[in-house]
């Protein structure tokens, strides 16, 4: 019976494999299928590839380098009142929307925002925009300093006790510790994080549709929406998605060979203490650095919520178009979501009875099982290598000749969402589904448990909360995300992130900033219950 199951389990893994390169291979297909390859060389390809790459290298630089003393300060500081509060809210822009942030960025550096009026009260002819290069940096600092600063603080946090001790012997000052003890651990972590940063920024959608200011400040993905949106081209669509994916898929590699695993010191297990940052010009520094970060990432969302609760949200939640988006979003998101985690337990649980070890009547085979495990692994991948608009514009090409797009959309809006999500959910399950089979794999078959009383018993209670992390994880993707329903977007297909868009593109900035909250609110509300007793990792996925 347990062989049953397992034969049944790597085959729905293989269908789901299957169902995942179909679904890209056909996009890819109907994108080759057109033609274009002309237009490759075109001077517009390469400046929107230059810039791509320009506003990608600024951001990681300006990200990494605003997140070191922020790390190092949050570090240091370990015992201040509010740290656990400022860690929070350092995780915050994980959890939030992409155009909901861009909203509050508009609101503080807006030309109405305010630190333009505070300037004008200066007497300040001349306001800041937030349109163009500058307004996608500030947007990609804003989103990733924080994520990169909780990814070396978890690094600091790990160096050994005995270093600390051994530092303050010494008498060694901060800038020595620095060199000698904390750059080596952020050194080792830099080329991951960089190359996680830069590949968030290089496939960046919504911030530079919505910050971008026009043709001039177009990253690749904004460029292949615009070609097949407004100018219907679909040769340089296909010409833009070739680099699109020829730049993601170096990225990958850069970022699987380039980012070793940082070595870990020899430590016998004690709890650790810092005796540096003590000083008064320590402190005064930290103190600085965490104030500058506080406002710098809290700012936005002080002004998402005082200018969502100015809006009407009484009319704003009677209006037939939200109630219509909040079902459209609701119907998309909840399939996309329960898809993507299926898909990824399946593929989890696939993946392991493929490594597992055979018995040796099945030894030959071995080789094409591992070849079909690394292809699964790499599948859950294949979003990034792939990203949301590219799929799209491919099935939008695809279905172009059936008709009227507008009837399949729904379809490929879920499927596309639930590929988006599949790398974070894959990142959340795998690590507990691993450490469960473990512990009670070869029990329960030993006893020959199976079926639904295993799946009952054994497995739901310490998968529960792992599974409802992932799934709110995923609704949270889903019900924030722009590039899925960008090209199919219309009056009879509005998700709220749509109906945001509409209204800001309307210039009914009240009823954008009462969506912004709305939206806001309801994506933060299940990402807190996702991680709702769970001591999550600064690595969580964001959105």
């Amino acid at each position: 019976m347990i062989a049953r199951e397992n034969r049944l389990t790597i085959a729905a893994g293989g269908f789901s494999l299957g169902g995942i390169l179909l679904f890209v291979g056909l996009a890819a297909a109907a994108m080759l299928a057109q033609g274009g390859g002309d237009g490759l060389f075109d001077a517009y390809l390469w400046r929107v590839t230059r810039f791509t790459l320009l506003q990608a290298s600024l951001s990681t630089g300006l990200s990494i380098l605003f997140a070191i003393p922020v790390a190092r300060a949050l570090a240091r500081q370990a015992t201040f009142p509010g740290r656990v509060w400022m860690l929070r809210l350092m995780a915050l822009p994980l959890g939030v929307p992409a155009l909901v942030a861009a909203l509050g960025l508009i609101e503080v550096w807006g030309r109405q925002g305010d630190l333009n009026r505070l300037l004008a009260a200066t007497g300040l002819a001349e306001p800041i925009s937030i349109y163009g290069l500058f307004g996608i940096l500030l947007a990609h600092v804003f989103f990733n300093m924080p994520l990169a600063a909780r990814l070396m603080l978890a690094g600091l946090e790990r160096i050994p006790a005995e270093y600390w001790r051994t530092s303050a012997n010494l008498g060694m000052g901060s800038l020595a510790i620095f060199r000698f003890i904390e750059w080596p651990a952020i050194r080792g972590l830099l080329p991951g994080i960089a190359g996680l940063v830069f590949m968030l920024c290089a496939t960046s959608f919504t911030l530079v549709l919505t910050l971008g200011g026009g043709p001039a400040a177009s990253t690749i993905e904004v460029a292949i929406y615009q070609a097949l949106r407004f100018d219907f081209d679909p040769p340089r669509a296909i010409a833009l998605a070739g680099l699109q994916i020829v730049l993601t898929g170096t990225l990958l590699l850069m970022l699987k060979f380039v980012a070793p695993p940082p070595e870990e010191g020899e430590t016998s297990g004690k709890a650790v203490q810092r005796f540096d940052g003590r000083s008064r010009l320590s402190r005064l520094a930290d103190r600085i650095w965490l104030v500058l970060a506080l406002f710098f990432v809290g700012m936005p969302f002080v002004a998402i919520v005082t200018s969502g609760m100015q809006a009407d949200l009484s009319r704003l939640v009677r209006e037939s178009a939200f109630h219509q988006a909040l079902a459209t979003s609701a119907l998309v998101a909840l399939p996309s979501a329960m898809i993507s985690v299926t898909i990824a337990a399946l593929m989890i649980r696939t993946q392991r009875l493929l490594l597992a070890p055979m018995i040796p009547a099945r030894r030959r085979h071995r080789m094409p099982a591992r070849l079909f495990a690394g292809a699964i692994g790499a599948s859950t991948s294949l979003v990034l290598l792939a990203p949301p608009v590219v799929l799209g514009a491919g099935w939008f090409l695809l279905l172009r000749p059936f008709g009227d797009v507008a009837r399949f959309a729904p379809f490929v809006v879920i499927a596309i969402n639930a590929l988006m999500a599949l790398p974070f959910v894959h990142r959340v399950l795998a690590p507990a589904m691993a450490s469960h089979a473990a512990r009670t794999e070869r029990l329960a078959a030993s006893l020959g448990i199976g079926g639904f009383h295993r799946l009952r018993w054994i497995d739901w209670p310490p998968l529960r909360k792992p599974l409802f992390m992932a799934l709110s994880f995923a609704l949270a993707l889903s019900l924030g995300d722009l590039g899925a329903i960008a090209l199919f977007g219309s009056q009879d297909l509005a998700t709220l992130p749509w109906l945001l868009y509409s209204r800001m593109g309307s210039y009914r900035t009240a009823d954008a900033a009462g969506l912004a909250l709305i939206l806001g609110t309801i994506c933060l509300i299940l990402t807190i219950l996702g991680t709702a007793g769970e001591q999550r990792s600064p690595e969580g996925p964001r959105t």
